[in-house]
């Protein structure tokens, strides 16, 4: 496919700033309502960021790596980028639809691109029970919270906790504890990004996430 309008969109970092500069100066500066294609330059945070940003928009996003991990960016190139745009492969991602019920009853959802994280509010662990598909998993897990991250978000905050990295086309959900006391030895679990997990606070109002 050949893009005409490309929409440029850096890092704060030196590098990634002057990138953008001189490629705006080669292509133009572009808006995104009026791109065809946006180019991120920076790193896998710049990356999350603009993809939430642009959420709205039904145009591609290309990523140059000019941080430091770029698992979700290309190599940085500044010539051919025409042609490296024409013949890049194209990668669908799904966003994570969460849907939370508070213990008053409140009802909230969302849309995360990259995870849902449910953190302890208190210094007491938080004591959940988490089901697949209708199906318990884990009766009880007492940990300091849990991420269920998607192939975009399993090189964030997933990784720190030492989730497992998933392919950008795996179609694959990633389950990982944080801190995990009991089950001490669990390590969290890959499920298909068809699943519906269902986490549950067995505690509320004692042990808050």
């Amino acid at each position: 496919m050949k893009y005409e309008n490309i929409a440029f969109i850096s890092s704060s970092t030196p590098s990634a700033r002057a990138a953008c500069q001189r490629l705006r100066k080669k292509y133009g500066r572009i808006s995104l309502d009026r791109a065809d294609v946006v180019v991120v330059l920076g790193g896998d945070g710049t990356m999350l960021k603009t993809l939430h940003r642009c959420f709205h928009l039904d145009i591609p996003i290309y990523g140059m790596n000019r941080g430091t991990v770029g698992f979700l960016m290309n190599e940085f190139k500044e010539a051919n980028l025409l042609k490296r745009l024409e013949r890049a492969k194209l990668v669908e991602l799904h966003p994570l639809l969460m849907k939370v019920q508070t213990i008053s009853g409140m009802k909230k959802d969302a849309y995360c691109i990259n995870e849902v994280a449910l953190l302890r509010q208190t210094r007491q662990a938080a004591n959940l029970r988490v089901s697949i598909d209708g199906k318990v998993r884990m009766k009880e897990l007492i940990c300091d919270g849990a991420v269920v991250a998607t192939p975009a978000g399993s090189t964030a905050y997933n990784l720190s906790v030492h989730g497992p990295i998933l392919s950008l086309n795996s179609k694959k959900l990633s389950i990982s504890p944080i801190s995990p006391f009991r089950p001490r030895r669990w390590k969290g679990k890959i499920i298909s990004d068809k699943s519906i997990v269902k986490i549950k606070n067995l505690n509320p109002k004692k042990r808050p996430i």
